[in-house]
């Protein structure tokens, strides 16, 4: 059995007339062409009908193997009907179109299709599509592509065949939606045969058609798949109000929701199907859109294939045609709005005070919009380039005004506008959108809308004076200014707002003319008020003046005011105009900065007089250049170095004095902080360590005591120190540490400290233990012993820094105060601290 006649004229003996299959089959008719076209599952391997385990030579194999065969062909027979339906819809296409008979039109099938080298089915469902003349035909072609060129690998007919007339049978759907669609007698059986033919077959499980209102709300024009009640409850959106049919409304392209998980927005049958995919695409024609076709999946939404895209813009184009009449029932919850027709909105136009354009929309053969053409000015048109009003009524608008589709995007805020029917307003907008030869200076305020089925551009251009003024009023109002005009000869004055509320008085109440500005004035004031109303008016000249201004409502504020006088051209006085500004702000501002200046003096001259007494007092009892100290068998020099800032000015000291045991006392001490605090506190402990020292006691009892001064000091004193106490007989030098650094030893080219004893920094325990320790000195050794002012560096370690000091010491020089001189020169230390240094060197023994 093959899948065309082989003949055409065969077609002729077909039982149905082909001028009924072409222009009288109903949608029933053709789904019922379509329907019973999916393939059954493969045979198994075993062979075509052969149950598992039975020979096909058994008389079980052989009735199973013609009960597949008899399958096959029925199969193949469904198919070649429903491949035979379509060219009878073709051929009756073809006799509607050429007016002749039957036989003619299957012959003219042959020959074209003999002619185009393709099948007599592809060539009918061409035919179809060319005479539905709509977006259907991408959607066939799409179904149709994967049927060319078919051929089984055995050579099997039936099965290309049958995939054809799968092919066929999607083409017949389609048609069958609409034919339905193009039938149906409201938007309610539009949405039902969409529902039933198209997109059921699709996995969809409910179809929503909306109107678009043309003040943006949505009416529920048709559905089907929903509950009545949540038809009902959804009948009207009013606008403003977002949901998935509005954005399908507001996108172009159309909304694809893979599940209203993802998404908020509320929607028809949301509660049925809560992880549904949904679709919202705009209906419209040549432009401009009708409303939007909604699309409900069960379950999540893949992304759907190109043909499927095509078939349900198609669709959507089909509801678009019905909704362009579409009417709402009483029932609908809509506001009235009269739609005026063309020759009511020119005269709209007309009556307006600013530049107005009447647009209509401009399409191509196939209906699309390319354009709008200017139907009408008004009388209050002035082209922006200077151009008659003759010359640009009746042109394109983009012909005439080409700008718009640029940067500014005008021309599409214009489409959108007449698409949705939504107004747009824009502040501002320079006139550059319309014609790019105005100054870019030149703005105007845009008004687009809708009126039925034209468009109303209107644009106000901002005037330069109004402008001024506006921005005069806005600077005044930021400086708190008023101006004022006084008519001498008539007696009137002129005030503007900003007076008003400066002098606190009501709008109706009347203006405070000069003469009686003294009553307003503080009393204080008045000499300088005077002073500015014999200027003004006895001498006629500018003149200012700053005062005190008393309000009714008891506030004060500071007012400065300026005015000029105007004399005629006979040099009589006869208006003064001026200005009021409030400088309440300025005045207490002022005030504040000098008090702040006067504390900030006295601060200065405290924190200065404290520096001076802290440096007078620290100098008094270390001064930097101090007579050598004169001790048997030894050589003593002392360095004090004060702080480089004044303000800075530290607690540290140094002592060497002969006790009169006849020992040498040799100590140097650092007291936490700076100022005169820490320079009293160095005095005390300085004074009470010499003190304690004539008891004899030794240097970790002379801490110990110390540490006790220390503690009861007020303010918590804390300080560290190195006290030691040298034996010129033995040359023997005892000494103990209050967290100090230790003393360095010089001898014979070579530099340490001393070995560390424990010791913790006086005042911080009550009772505390020295260790001591005993140096044996040998002739010319010399010993070394500073504050942390010579060594302390904010980047490094004091094991670092002390490093340091004892390389450089170990190249002494000839004399003693040239090596303490080399050790202040050299050291490293970067905290702009006070530093005392204290040398001793032993001396040769006489011969």
């Amino acid at each position: 059995m093959s899948d065309q006649p082989a003949d055409p004229r065969e077609l002729d003996a077909s039982p149905a007339e082909p001028a009924h299959a072409g222009a009288g089959a109903g949608p029933a008719e053709v789904q019922h062409a379509g329907a019973g076209t999916r393939p059954e599952p493969a045979p198994r391997p075993t062979g075509p009908g052969e149950p598992a385990g039975v020979s096909a030579t058994s008389p079980v194999g052989r009735l199973a193997a013609t009960v597949e065969r008899l399958r096959r062909e029925v199969r193949a027979a469904q198919a070649e009907a429903e491949g035979r339906a379509l060219i009878e819809l073709a051929k009756g296409i073809l006799v509607e179109r050429l007016g002749c008979g039957p036989a003619q039109a299957a012959r003219q099938l042959a020959e074209l299709t003999e002619q185009a080298g393709v099948t007599l089915l592809e060539l009918a469902v061409d035919v179809i599509n060319q005479a539905a003349r709509d977006r259907l035909s991408e959607v066939t072609d799409a179904f149709l592509a994967a049927t060319s060129g078919i051929r089984s690998a055995d050579g099997d007919e039936a099965a290309v065949r049958l995939r054809a007339a799968e092919s066929g049978a999607a083409a017949v759907r389609l048609r069958a939606a609409e034919s339905g669609a193009l039938a149906a007698h409201d938007t309610q059986a539009v949405a039902d045969s969409l529902f039933e033919h198209a997109l059921r077959p699709l996995g969809a499980v409910a179809v929503a058609v909306w109107a678009a209102g043309s003040d943006g709300s949505l009416t529920l024009a048709g559905s089907a798949g929903f509950a009545p009640a949540e038809a009902s409850r959804w009948r009207y959106v009013p606008p403003d109000v977002v949901t998935v049919a509005r954005r399908g409304l507001t996108e172009r392209s159309g909304q694809w929701i893979e599940s209203l998980t993802e998404t908020g927005l509320p929607t028809i049958g949301r509660q049925l199907y809560p992880d549904g995919g949904r679709a919202a695409v705009p209906a419209g024609t040549g432009g401009r859109i009708h409303g939007v076709l909604e699309i409900a999946w069960p379950t999540a939404l893949e992304p759907q294939p190109p043909q499927i895209l095509r078939q349900v813009e198609a669709l959507a184009e089909l509801c678009a045609h019905t909704l362009e009449n579409f009417t709402p029932g009483p029932d609908a919850v809509q506001a009235p709005r009269l739609v005026p027709d063309a020759a009511e909105l020119m005269d709209l136009a007309d009556g307006l005070h600013d530049p107005a354009l009447v647009l209509v929309p401009h399409t191509d053969p196939a209906g699309q919009l390319v354009d709008f053409r200017i139907q009408h000015v008004n009388t209050r048109f002035l082209d922006p380039a200077g151009r008659p009003r003759a010359v640009i009524n009746g042109e394109l608008l983009l012909e005439a005004y080409p700008m718009t589709a640029g940067d500014s995007e005008l021309f599409q805020r214009i489409e959108r506008v007449y698409a949705t029917g939504e107004p747009f307003r824009a502040q501002r907008m320079r006139l550059t959108a319309l014609v790019g030869q105005v100054p870019l200076s030149a703005v105007a305020d845009i008004s687009i809308s809708r009126h039925g089925g034209s468009v109303l551009l209107i644009w106000r251009i901002e005037d330069e004076t109004a402008r001024l003024a506006s921005l005069l009023q806005h600077a005044q109002r930021l400086g708190r200014i008023g101006g004022f005009e006084e008519d001498l000869l008539t007696g009137g004055i002129t005030w503007n707002s900003q007076m008003y509320d400066l002098f606190g008085r009501p709008d109706t109440s009347s203006p405070v003319p000069l003469e009686e500005l003294p009553a307003h004035t503080h009393r204080d004031d008045a000499v300088t008020i005077g002073r500015f109303l014999r200027t003004l008016l006895h001498h006629r000249r500018p003149a200012s003046a700053a005062f005190r201004l008393q309000r009714p409502d008891g506030v004060t504020r500071h007012v400065r005011v300026v005015a000029e006088p105007v004399q005629d051209a006979d040099g009589r006085l006869f208006v003064v105009r001026g200005a009021y500004q409030d400088i309440s702000a300025q005045h207490w501002t002022e005030v504040a900065l000098a008090a702040t200046r006067d504390q900030l003096a006295h601060t200065e001259q405290q924190a200065a007089e404290r520096n001076r007494l802290a440096l007078q007092l620290q100098h008094a009892i270390m001064p930097p250049a101090q007579a050598p100290l004169q001790a048997p068998g030894l050589e003593v020099a002392v360095r004090y170095r004060p702080a480089e800032a004044e303000q800075l000015v530290g607690g540290d000291w140094y002592d060497a004095v002969v006790l009169p045991s006849g020992q040498v006392l040799l100590c140097v001490g650092d007291v936490a902080g700076h100022g005169i605090e820490a320079a009293t506190s160095m005095v005390v402990l300085r004074n009470a360590l010499r003190g304690l020292a004539v008891t004899g006691a030794g240097p970790g009892q002379l801490l110990s005591w110390l540490n006790i001064v220390a503690h009861h000091l007020n303010g918590a004193v804390t300080a560290t120190a190195v006290c030691g106490l040298y034996d010129p007989d033995r040359r023997v030098l005892r000494w103990a540490r209050a967290g100090h650094l230790p003393p360095v030893l010089v001898r014979s080219g070579e530099a340490a400290p001393l070995p560390l004893v424990k010791g913790i920094l006086l005042g911080a325990l009550p009772d505390a233990v020295y260790e001591e320790a005993e140096e044996l000195l040998a002739p010319e050794d010399t010993l070394l012993m500073y504050t942390d002012g010579l060594v302390e560096r904010r980047d490094r370690s004091v094991e670092e820094s002390l490093t340091h000091l004892v390389t450089t010491a170990r190249s002494a020089p000839k004399t003693l105060d040239q090596q303490l001189d080399r050790l202040l020169t050299y050291g490293r230390s970067d905290t702009d601290d006070d530093t005392c240094l204290v040398g001793v060197r032993v001396m040769k023994e006489a011969a």
